[in-house]
């Protein structure tokens, strides 16, 4: 199957069987997200999702945990993993976001890299899902997901992130990040995936190679 062929059929799959996913993170504001998205490293929703409440209720943006010390937003985030790199992130980057955009989440990518704790992953997250902007975040569920399905066979996140980006509209782009990373959470998974169940093995690089049977 041509890889072309193979993004058109996934992408119709998704747009008919799962028409509006969203961001499993709980948050208010572009700033609780970017806050939500930097303690996700390495970490999973849920287990943010249990911390951000009280974290938010203290600093609900970025003036107010711009004058928390990073002892106390540690005291709110030890149960995270790598709480104490992570604290000083969060209160780095609030300060330059104080200092450098009035406190604003900037909506530009490379801005937004130029915060304390701020890689491509978590810019391609925050500016697709806040702004809408044409760009697909890659963590390892999308990583994952996009080499076994076959649209990409890129060696690193950022390449793969260029490849999907270079052969997914620039419409459906931001969709597309939640639609491989929840596949890759509850179908797609690491150790056992759940092929028996998944709707994509018809045009599965992965599923052809592990059963023999070919694509279509």
């Amino acid at each position: 199957m041509r890889r072309a062929q193979r993004y058109s059929e996934v992408i119709g799959w998704f747009k008919a069987n799962v028409p509006a996913p969203k961001s499993e993170l709980h948050y208010d504001s572009p700033f609780q997200l970017l806050v939500a998205v930097v303690l996700s490293a390495q970490c999973t929703d849920k287990r943010v999702n249990m911390v951000t409440p009280a974290l938010f209720e203290a600093y609900p943006d970025a003036f107010s945990m711009a004058d928390a010390s990073v002892e106390d937003i540690l005291g709110f985030i030890k149960s995270i993993s790598y709480p104490n790199s992570k604290a000083t992130h969060l209160s780095a980057l609030s300060r330059k976001l104080v200092a450098d955009f009035g406190g604003r989440v900037p909506e530009d990518r490379d801005l937004l890299r130029t915060l304390p704790g701020v890689g491509l992953k978590t810019a391609n997250v925050v500016t697709s899902i806040v702004f809408d902007n044409p760009v697909i975040a890659v963590d390892t569920h999308v990583f994952r997901v996009a080499h076994r399905l076959g649209l990409s066979d890129g060696k690193t996140p950022e390449k793969v992130s260029q490849e999907l980006e270079k052969n997914i509209p620039a419409e459906v782009r931001a969709t597309a990040h939640h639609w491989l990373i929840l596949h890759g959470r509850y179908t797609c998974t690491a150790r056992a995936p759940k092929c028996a169940s998944c709707g994509l093995t018809a045009w599965c690089k992965y599923y052809s190679e592990t059963t023999g049977l070919s694509t279509k």
